[in-house]
C-alpha cells in the first residue's frame, strides 16, 4: 500500500549527520493554574461528574535546587516549561532567562536525566542556570561536526551529544550542555534544535565559522568533566515515582503511570530514527509519534495522524514507514 497518499506536506530536505532535540513543554494540568500558584487536580470522570472544588484537590509540589549548589526551594502551579522556569527564577531570586535547562534528580550535566517530556511525581528538579561564555573560531573539514543539538523549549539550544573522533570532540573547551548562543553573528536565541542543526549542516565546508556558546555554572565537583553526552534514548526513563507528569507542546497535561516496558521500547527506537533520519533527539515527539501510532491499522492511518497532530515537522514518507515499523517491533516485542 503507498505510504502516505494525499498528505498535505511535502517533505523538507533532511537534515543530515548535524542533530538536535528539543525538550518541549506543555504542563497544562487539568485544574492547575499559571503562575498564582494554582492546584492540581484530576478532570470530570467518564460519568460527567464535575471536577472536585480547588479545596479537595490534590496539590503537585516539586523539590528543586540550583545544580551548582544551593538551598532546597519548593515549586508548584507552572503550566508549562517557560513557568516552571518562572517558578525556579522566584524560589531562587534569578531572572528565569537564567534557567539553561533542568536535570532530574541529580546536579550533574547528564543527558540521560535531562527533563523532557515527562516529570516522575517524586522526581527532583535541579536547574542548570547560565556561565562563562565563550567564542571559538572551528574549520569546519568533514561534512558533519559530530554534534546533537536539543532546546529546553523556552528558546535555548544546547549541546546534548558529542559524537567520538569528530570535529568538535577533539576541541576539549566544547562540552555537552553549552548553549549554543550564536554562529557567525547569527543569533540563535528562540530557535529551535532542528534550526540551529540546520544551519550547522549548511556552514560550507573547507572553511572556518565561530561560534559563541555559554557552558552551564558547574559545581566545583563537576569542573574538568566530559561527556560525550546521551548516546540513547534512556531518558525516557523517569524517576521512582508513582506516576508520571506527561509535559505535552500541545493540549493538557495529564497525570499518567510510568510507560510501559512497549512503550519505552518503541519511544527509544523512534527517537533513534529521528536522529538517523532528521539529526534531532526529542524524546517527547518520540512519545508523541508512538502514542499516534500505537493503536492505527496500517501506516496510511498512522501518516494521518502525523500531518494532522505534528504536520509543521512535515516528516518525509520512508521516516514515517520506518517509525511505523519500529512501533511494530516493539509491541511484538522484537529489538
Amino acid at each position: 500500500m503507498p505510504l502516505g497518499l494525499g498528505r498535505r506536506k511535502k517533505a523538507s530536505p533532511l537534515v543530515e549527520n548535524e542533530e538536535a532535540e528539543p525538550i518541549r513543554g506543555g504542563l497544562n494540568v487539568p485544574g492547575m493554574e499559571g503562575l498564582d500558584g494554582g492546584v492540581v487536580g484530576e478532570a470530570a470522570g467518564s460519568d460527567g461528574l464535575p471536577p472536585p472544588p480547588n479545596s479537595m484537590r490534590p496539590r503537585l509540589i516539586f523539590h528543586t535546587q540550583l545544580a551548582h549548589g544551593s538551598p532546597t526551594g519548593r515549586i508548584e502551579g507552572f503550566s508549562n516549561v517557560r513557568e516552571l522556569y518562572a517558578k525556579i527564577g522566584e524560589a531562587f531570586g534569578i531572572p528565569p532567562s537564567e534557567v539553561m535547562f533542568c536535570t532530574l534528580n541529580t546536579h550533574k550535566v547528564d543527558m540521560d536525566k535531562l527533563l523532557g517530556g515527562q516529570i516522575g511525581l517524586e522526581d527532583f528538579i535541579f536547574a542548570h542556570i547560565k556561565g562563562q561564555k565563550k567564542e571559538i573560531e572551528i574549520f569546519k573539514g568533514e561534512d558533519a561536526l559530530g554534534l546533537t543539538i536539543t532546546d529546553n523549549g523556552a528558546g535555548y539550544a544546547f549541546i546534548k551529544r558529542i559524537r567520538e573522533g569528530s570535529i568538535i570532540h577533539q576541541i576539549q573547551v566544547i562540552n555537552v550542555g553549552d548553549m549554543i548562543e550564536s554562529i557567525n553573528g547569527h543569533r540563535l536565541i528562540g530557535c529551535r534544535h532542528y534550526e540551529v542543526a540546520k544551519m550547522l549542516k549548511e556552514l560550507p565546508k573547507g572553511k572556518m565559522f565561530t561560534i559563541k556558546l555559554v557552558e552551564p555554572l558547574k559545581a566545583f565537583d563537576m569542573i574538568g568533566q566530559r561527556s560525550s553526552g546521551s548516546r540513547s534514548g534512556s531518558g525516557v526513563q523517569l524517576g521512582t515515582g508513582r506516576g508520571t507528569l506527561r509535559l505535552r507542546s500541545k493540549g493538557p497535561a495529564t497525570v499518567e503511570e510510568l510507560p510501559s516496558a512497549f512503550e519505552e521500547k518503541a519511544i527509544e527506537k523512534v527517537d533513534d530514527l529521528l536522529e538517523s533520519y532528521m539529526g534531532i533527539r526529542d524524546s517527547e515527539l518520540a512519545a508523541t509519534m508512538v502514542e499516534l501510532g500505537k493503536d492505527k491499522k496500517n501506516p496510511d492511518e498512522f501518516a494521518e495522524a502525523l500531518d494532522e497532530t505534528l504536520g509543521d515537522f512535515a516528516f518525509p514518507d520512508e521516516f514515517v514507514f520506518d517509525v511505523w515499523g519500529a512501533i511494530g517491533d516493539a509491541k511484538v516485542g522484537r529489538v
